[in-house]
């Protein structure tokens, strides 16, 4: 069976997603390599990266009880403006309490991997404009699209190892790549600004939101958290910490192992 392209709501998700995890995949290799720059140790790091996971946590619960109560496009522009201002403060705050609020609050990834506020809100995006035959189609595509983002991103991050050989010092150099994670998130903006807004009288709230499929539901959910908790003991940040300290590898380096892994 050929494939259609996808249409301009899918597309804009798309797009969006391709931006938000080449952001996601730059970050999880930035961020030891800038907290080691800025001074701090393996125990800080772990710390930011926990806050930063609890905070994407929370947040999605949060839209979780929302449900359809409030437009996905609304919340997708105020998680892409979130996503501008993490940039900004990783970029210009050096200070351990204020780096672990941004993380907290923000939208910094660790992880590489879709576990933020903006995975489910694209996905309900992505059901509503969806037919029912093409949705495993699509919904494969979003996946595929964020992998690849996300390989490249991880490549990217040897960008400072480049700015250096230019003589670009290694603090402003890294600082430089939270910018770009920042004009990521307003180009993610742009994307999402595009979107169709929600009917007024599509936003109700469910007395029952799961339905018959709350078993089906839940027996993911636990299946999925064994899944994180073991995934949590190797976050790429922290991998990416022991491969610098353990193998003293550069960012680069680093960037083109978890390009190809």
């Amino acid at each position: 069976m050929a494939m259609s392209p996808p249409s301009g709501i899918q597309g804009r998700v798309f797009w969006a997603r391709g931006l938000r995890d080449f952001g996601d995949g730059l970050a999880a290799v930035l961020l030891p390599a800038y907290l080691v720059a800025l001074g701090y140790g393996a125990t800080e790091i772990g710390l930011v990266a926990t806050a930063a996971l609890l905070g994407s946590a929370l947040m999605t619960l949060a839209v979780g009880a929302l449900g359809a109560r409030v437009d996905p496009r609304a919340l997708l522009l105020l998680a892409a403006a979130l996503m501008v201002a993490t940039g900004l403060g990783f970029a210009v705050v050096a200070s351990f309490a204020m780096l672990l609020a941004v993380a907290l609050v923000g939208t910094i990834n660790p992880s590489a991997g879709s576990v933020s506020i903006f995975a489910p809100l694209e996905q309900a995006v992505l059901t509503g404009a969806t037919s029912d035959a093409g949705r495993t189609m699509v919904f494969a595509r979003y996946s595929l699209v964020g992998a690849l983002a996300a390989a490249a991103g991880a490549l990217a991050a040897g960008a400072p190892d480049a700015l250096a050989a230019l003589g670009v010092a290694e603090l402003p150099a890294l600082r430089s790549m939270f910018l770009l994670y920042a004009a990521l998130g307003l180009a993610c903006l742009v994307a999402y600004r595009a979107l169709p807004a929600l009917p007024a009288d599509a936003r109700r709230a469910s007395h029952a939101p799961l339905g018959p499929s709350r078993g089906i539901v839940v027996k993911l959910a636990a299946l999925f958290s064994v899944d994180s908790f073991a995934g949590g003991l190797a976050v790429q940040a922290l991998l990416a910490l022991w491969l610098f300290g353990r193998f003293d590898l550069s960012l680069a380096q680093a960037g083109l192992f978890f390009f190809w892994s």
